[in-house]
């Protein structure tokens, strides 16, 4: 299968007094290319866990990560590394920017780290910025920008490279519900229209709207939709 696959994942710590935490507790998990997937859950679930797994940035106890068939759950350092780099788009929700750097200086910065000059890099990345909506603004300094402006160089810099997979964790957490909007919206838009399989962690009632599929993560234990109590709180 291409595109993201976790098959009876397992990923367990202990807490500070001894206890067993089962961050993700037997999950299982597809997401095909040109899906956009909604993962809800209370804070302390597993969300991020489960987000860092399909990562590369953190290894399962048991169980299989598969990506475009490959498994990613067991590679070397650089391997890890590598597969972030050509094949993953990170979103964040405190964007990750660098200050006193450019809208585009800072939507290539994932193409420096390849090996690339800076100006191959702001070259690649103003088609991006374009299409974000933001090529008017692609020399201003990032400090200059508002907190959706900043959202959108943070997307454009998560697909510069050209990723097959998007993992977005909580990317609507610092805007207001119109910037939400815009922002799912745009996630939706660019998911179906390269192919991408993207992975949203979020708290935002608005991301149902535009999400292929909605799923839960409490105590480790992942289910289809909205549980009862989580679509009280998230509807409230």
């Amino acid at each position: 299968m291409t595109g993201l696959e976790l098959r009876e994942v397992v990923k367990h710590y202990a807490s500070g007094d001894g206890e067993i935490v089962r961050a993700v507790d037997g999950v299982s998990l597809a997401i095909k290319p040109g899906e956009l997937v909604a993962l809800y859950g209370p804070s302390g679930s597993g969300k991020t866990t489960l987000l860092l797994l399909a990562a590369g940035l953190m290894a399962p106890d048991a169980g299989s990560i598969l990506f475009d068939g490959r498994q990613i759950g067991n590679l070397s350092s650089r391997e890890s590394t590598l597969y972030r780099r050509h094949k993953v788009g990170l979103i964040f929700q405190s964007f990750h920017l660098t200050p006193g750097a450019s809208a585009v200086e800072n939507a290539g910065l994932k193409l420096q780290a390849d090996g690339w000059t800076m100006a191959e890099a702001c070259d690649a990345a103003r088609p991006w910025l374009e299409r974000v909506g933001l090529i008017e603004r692609a020399d201003y300094l990032v400090d200059r920008l508002s907190m959706g402006e900043c959202q959108r160089v943070a997307i454009a810099r998560a697909l510069v490279n050209g990723p097959r997979l998007v993992l977005a964790d909580e990317p609507t957490g610092n805007l207001d519900s119109k910037r939400s909007r815009e922002t799912l919206g745009l996630l939706a838009e660019l998911c179906h229209e390269h192919e991408l399989a993207v992975l949203l962690v979020t708290h935002d009632p608005q991301a149902t709207g535009f999400v292929d599929r909605v799923y839960t993560l409490r105590d480790g234990q992942l289910s289809d939709g909205l549980d009862v109590d989580l679509a009280a709180v998230v509807n409230t």
